[in-house]
């Protein structure tokens, strides 16, 4: 088949560059657009990474040798993927889907727009019932769906089962966060070696309300919030990549330990979708009493998956678990490629 062009927006950064790492000798994508801020602008990638290329592996050399262009509605590509720091990307977003792009965002600033599906696929995919409300509003072709943010995903994905079997009641959550979360050069080393940090800037508002918008209904054209609350608690920790969430959860309908588990077992909605990133299963449940570990685990599934361990009784709530993600695969890059996969498979591309 003729593979789809797509852009990378922010291509520099790190999301930026996982996109790039991941898209490399992708079957349905292909990387033919590189955009980034006005400095960057007119030289090929390559030069302008010299010495800021910081994933695994070197600069797939055809991305290598692509000019570098401004972050405007002028590239050749339908689908962009935008990387965007949080500071510029709203305008920018939406300046691309006016005019006529499909914008797949790992930024927050429309994730909690009524318009705009915080999708992922095993979860949510009727909320792309939205788009075109959200086209109309932009009056062109081009419409943007976000992935949620990177603590938020691995709760979601753990809680998303539970919820439509047993109904979540409330939640208790305290995420430990990779360090790859906080980009580059990220947190200097003097305040995190020997540390834990127990704040993260406008992270656990995130946390605790887009679950909500994502495990929620879309009713009359209308996103309607799930209906319990979440309490949490987000520090950042000596770790490179991955997620681990600490969680307490209360249940409206009884179930066993047991149960949780065979519910996260079965959980595989997407298992005859043949999504190139999609991982089967989405959630693996380990049963040893140590795991999950983010250096251990935070790879299952080629970082797609979510791994969950440690179940056992809470003497407040029900139940308390950990979740584990990988934050710049699951939770930042691979989550968005997903999401576009989703879309080109269901003909919204």
């Amino acid at each position: 088949m003729n593979r789809i062009k797509v852009g990378i927006l922010g291509a520099t950064g790190m999301v930026g560059q996982r996109f790039i790492q991941l898209l490399e000798g992708h079957p349905w994508f292909e990387v033919t657009e590189v955009a980034a801020s006005e400095r960057s602008a007119n030289r090929t990638y390559a030069e302008v990474m010299q010495g800021r290329w910081k994933v695994e592996g070197d600069i797939p050399p055809r991305v290598a040798q692509l000019t570098v262009k401004e972050c405007t509605p002028e590239l050749d590509c339908r689908l962009c993927f935008s990387a965007l720091d949080s500071s510029v990307a709203g305008p920018l977003e939406e300046t691309f889907a006016q005019a006529g792009y499909v914008v797949s965002s790992n930024s927050r600033n429309h994730r909690m727009d009524p318009d705009v599906p915080l999708l992922i696929p095993e979860v949510n995919a009727d909320h792309l019932a939205i788009i075109p409300q959200q086209k109309s509003r932009w009056g062109s072709n081009g419409y943007i769906i976000t992935n949620p943010n990177c603590a938020a995903i691995g709760l979601v994905m753990a809680l998303a089962p539970l919820h439509k079997r047993f109904d979540v009641d409330k939640i208790i959550v305290t995420t430990l966060q990779g360090l790859s979360g906080a980009g580059y050069p990220g947190v200097p080393s003097l305040d995190v070696i020997d540390n834990v940090v127990p704040f993260i800037g406008g992270e656990e508002p995130k946390v605790e309300s887009e679950p909500l918008k994502i495990l929620g209904s879309l009713n009359g054209g209308q996103f309607v919030f799930a209906d319990f609350q979440i309490s949490a608690s987000c520090t950042r920790v000596h770790v490179l990549d991955g997620h681990l969430e600490s969680v307490n959860i209360g249940l409206k309908q009884k179930a066993s330990a047991a149960d949780l588990i065979d519910t996260w077992q079965e959980f595989d909605p997407l298992n005859n979708q043949e999504l190139p990133s999609a991982p089967s299963p989405p959630l693996i449940y380990r049963r040893e009493d140590d795991r999950p570990q983010p250096r251990r685990d935070r790879n299952e599934g080629n970082g797609m998956a979510c791994v969950v361990g440690r179940l056992r009784k809470c003497s407040i709530l029900d139940y308390k678990f950990f979740v584990l993600s990988h934050n710049t695969i699951r939770g930042a890059a691979g989550g968005a490629i997903l999401n576009a996969e989703y879309l080109f498979k269901k003909d919204l591309l």
